[in-house]
């Protein structure tokens, strides 16, 4: 389902922008994550309760995107560092350290045997697996446990997870900063990755929403 979502000029503008969404997932948590423009390397990732019909903000946080800034999620390609934009939900959690104090989410520890596999050759295209096997080149995956700052903390972002189309991109996740701009994914400080962590209830659906803030905030709903 394709939804584009328009930030209103004017006045209207000032609502909290969960407020100008045709679509937030359903839930009552959201996480905007807005460039300032779709080359842009660094933005503002914002999280979100919804209260009594309201959208209140619960936190925020300078966010970080891929290195040749965000294209739209239905017509991305694998491996040009861009972060897809669009509304996604955000199936579970892992990483490196342990979960913070709080974490409700499903949290899945990385292991010397911990891979992403991002073959198009492979049955596990787009999918955590351990061990590596047979049918995932190791050059073609990600070892999780190399990124130690990056994956001390993470949660999936599910583009192109439900029903994995070859060749759009793989391993697009939230989590903590490393030395710049992303190959993809969306990252913020470590002290509010694990804010999140502790923030993010899966009772309360929790989704993502990533876009530009230049007139239109245009988001694909899968």
């Amino acid at each position: 389902m394709i939804v584009t979502i328009l930030l209103p000029q004017g006045s209207a503008s000032q609502a909290p922008l969960p407020h100008r969404l045709a679509d937030t997932g359903g839930g009552s948590q959201l996480i905007t994550a807005v460039a300032p423009a779709p080359g842009s390397t660094t933005g503002r990732l914002t999280w979100w309760d919804r209260r009594a019909g309201r959208w209140y903000e619960a936190g925020s946080a300078q966010a970080r995107f891929g290195a040749k800034g965000l294209t739209e999620g239905a017509t991305r390609r694998q491996g040009t560092n861009t972060t897809p934009t669009g509304l996604y939900d955000l199936p579970y959690a892992f990483g490196i350290r342990r979960a913070p104090a709080g974490t409700e989410y499903r949290y899945r520890r990385v292991t010397g045997d911990s891979w992403w596999c991002q073959d198009n050759a492979s049955a596990a295209y787009n999918r955590w697996v351990e061990p590596l096997p047979s049918h995932c080149a190791p050059g073609e995956a990600e070892h999780l446990v190399t990124y130690q700052a990056q994956y001390a903390h993470a949660l999936v972002i599910g583009f192109n997870y439900a029903e994995p189309v070859r060749g759009r991109g793989a391993g697009i996740f939230l989590h903590v900063n490393g030395k710049g701009a992303t190959a993809g994914c969306v990252s913020v400080p470590r002290q509010a990755m694990r804010k999140i962590l502790r923030w993010a209830d899966p009772a309360r659906r929790p989704h993502i929403a990533i876009g530009t803030e230049s007139g239109t905030l245009a988001v694909t709903r899968y």
